[in-house]
């Protein structure tokens, strides 16, 4: 199943939300959008899952410098739950703590910071995938 799957990768912020996609064997994350965390988040998702054919996403696990789940992480599991309950696909939780800095020292130009760590994110969880 691994390779070839389109999956979603997402870097889930209060006012910004990062969006990355693979290509079509499920391999490589490229940045894809910056959008704003807003009433119309989740239906972005579902018409992207339904043009790009994603058929998982991944979120970034955001923890703060002790490993605890940080204020955002409630948003984040809203948006699983809806995920669910309104697209039905899998969605899966990628540890994320240093994705943005990462991004940042990737990516000088900031409006796409965000978009590059959902890649990274999604990078991440494909590697991991790989080693399984």
């Amino acid at each position: 199943m691994l390779g070839t799957m389109k999956r979603m990768g997402i870097d889930f912020g209060s006012k910004k939300i990062g969006v990355a996609l693979t290509d079509d064997s499920g391999v490589m994350a490229f940045p894809h959008a910056v959008v704003p965390n807003d009433g119309k988040f989740l239906a972005y998702v579902e018409s992207l899952v339904t043009e790009r054919g994603v058929k998982e996403i991944v979120v970034g696990h955001s923890l703060n410098n002790q490993g605890d789940p940080n204020k955002i992480h409630e948003a984040v599991e809203e948006f699983i739950i809806d995920v669910t309950l309104h697209i039905g696909i899998p969605v899966h939780l990628e540890p994320e703590q240093y994705s943005t800095r990462q991004a940042k020292h990737l990516q000088e130009k900031s409006d796409k910071v965000d978009a590059s760590a959902a890649a990274i994110i999604l990078e991440s969880f494909i590697a991991k995938q790989k080693h399984k």
